[in-house]
């Protein structure tokens, strides 16, 4: 379909992220009628997703992992390829390469850790599991690091592009939010508030699926930059951006600071050469 693109990764991503978050804490809250588990520490009344993950859910939590790291690394591939080929703004520079480079590889480490720490569940293999979820936590608020620094760098050298500059606001104020409460919640368990850490681990879990929504930005311009759309200027790709007024396919003949007034007769006094140059920035999206 003409409508499908490689903005469905993270869509399918994110709402399997968010069924498996709601089918672990309504099976907890309503059938099992907040029950204690054996995983439970002390004194603790509220489960922590890996607490009820461990349980008769384990198999939906593995899936549910292992499914929403493949569409969102998909994401992240999906993104640098498009980069590369000139669907998206291009890399120009070794340094945007390497912070892209960066982004992949770190979420890579957050896939590990999150598909590992679902299979060696906290219920059998309590130190292993509290490894690989640091590993999750770090891996992609990491990545989201490398992203957002990739973005500021893309925006200030396209400027005209106001898509980067929404996608970077957005990942940055996930990457501020996560990391408050990932110190909050690791400083919680250490001082044994078992009930504020589980709390806190949901609500990390649930932002995480806004970050991970947040690429439908980056990867929905692509649509227009499909066989027999590259044509277009990159201003009236981004102007046709859902929710912003613009006309498609009228390139710029001028720059607004070469424009001047016109004679009587109507003709700007400047010479041929000049009213022929196009304005032809890289294709944006």
């Amino acid at each position: 379909m003409r409508f499908i693109s490689y903005w469905v990764l993270p869509i399918i991503s994110g709402l399997m992220w968010l069924a498996t978050l709601l089918a672990l804490l309504l099976y907890w809250i309503v059938h099992e009628n907040e029950r204690m588990y054996s995983s439970m520490g002390s004194g603790q009344t509220i489960a922590y997703i890996s607490d009820v993950g461990a349980d008769t859910l384990k198999p939906l939590f593995v899936a549910g992992c292992i499914i929403t790291t493949i569409f969102l690394d998909s994401s992240f591939i999906a993104d640098r390829l498009l980069r590369h080929r000139g669907r998206l703004v291009p890399n120009t520079s070794l340094s945007e390469k390497i912070l892209s480079g960066l982004c992949i590889f770190f979420a890579f480490v957050g896939t590990i850790g999150l598909c590992f720490l679902s299979g060696f569940d906290t219920s059998r293999y309590h130190t292993l599991h509290d490894i690989f979820l640091l590993l999750f936590i770090a891996g992609y608020l990491l990545s989201a690091i490398f992203i957002c620094w990739e973005y500021q760098r893309l925006g200030k050298k396209y400027r005209e592009h106001r898509i980067l500059r929404i996608s970077f606001w957005v990942k940055l104020t996930f990457v501020i939010i996560e990391l408050l409460l990932a110190i909050v919640f690791i400083v919680a368990n250490f001082q044994g508030l078992y009930d504020l850490a589980a709390i806190l681990e949901w609500v990390i879990a649930f932002v995480f699926s806004f970050y991970v929504f947040s690429f439908i930005i980056d990867l929905w311009p692509a649509m227009a930059t499909r066989a027999g759309s590259r044509a277009a200027s990159a201003l009236a790709m981004e102007e046709a951006l859902p929710g912003t007024p613009g006309v498609l396919g009228q390139p710029r003949t001028t720059h607004d600071s070469d424009r001047t007034l016109t004679s009587a007769a109507g003709h700007h006094p400047t010479n041929a050469k000049e009213n022929k140059k196009t304005r032809r920035p890289y294709a944006d999206f």
